[in-house]
């Protein structure tokens, strides 16, 4: 019995550690997109660029498990809010109000796919490709 080596929480260890940078990712996201849904409390791109470098810095930690589905989510989900708030820039300059709408509709989109992402993530489930 003493020769089995159990692997077991090993792998419960990298899960658990995943998970937390997960959170936090997903936190600092959250930050981010309520402050673009809430007009005057917009926290800056800095935590959505801390957060979007964790996510690619621990990409390849979760290789082969469910999480890494979260990861490829959050960057996907930043990479797209990117170019959406630029295709919709000009709307800002030459049209307030048709840049204000768009860029609000994009916010509240990018505020469901975080929420989406922490909710399934709290299920330990895998985010859809």
């Amino acid at each position: 019995m003493s020769d089995i080596i159990d692997v077991e929480p090993v792998d419960n260890e990298r899960a658990q550690s995943l998970k937390t940078v997960g959170w936090v990712s997903y936190i600092l996201h959250l930050i981010v997109a309520v402050g673009a849904v809430l007009p005057g409390t917009q926290p800056g791109v800095a935590l959505l660029i801390v957060a979007l470098v964790i996510d690619l810095l621990k990409k390849s930690d979760a290789e082969g498990t469910w999480q890494a589905s979260h990861f490829s989510w959050r960057i996907r989900t930043v990479i797209w809010a990117a170019v959406l708030y630029l295709v919709t820039l000009p709307l800002w300059l030459l049209f307030f109000v048709p840049g204000w709408i768009a860029w609000g509709l994009i916010s509240i989109w990018f505020l469901y796919r975080i929420v989406k992402g922490m909710v399934r993530m709290n299920a330990s489930q895998p985010m859809p490709d």
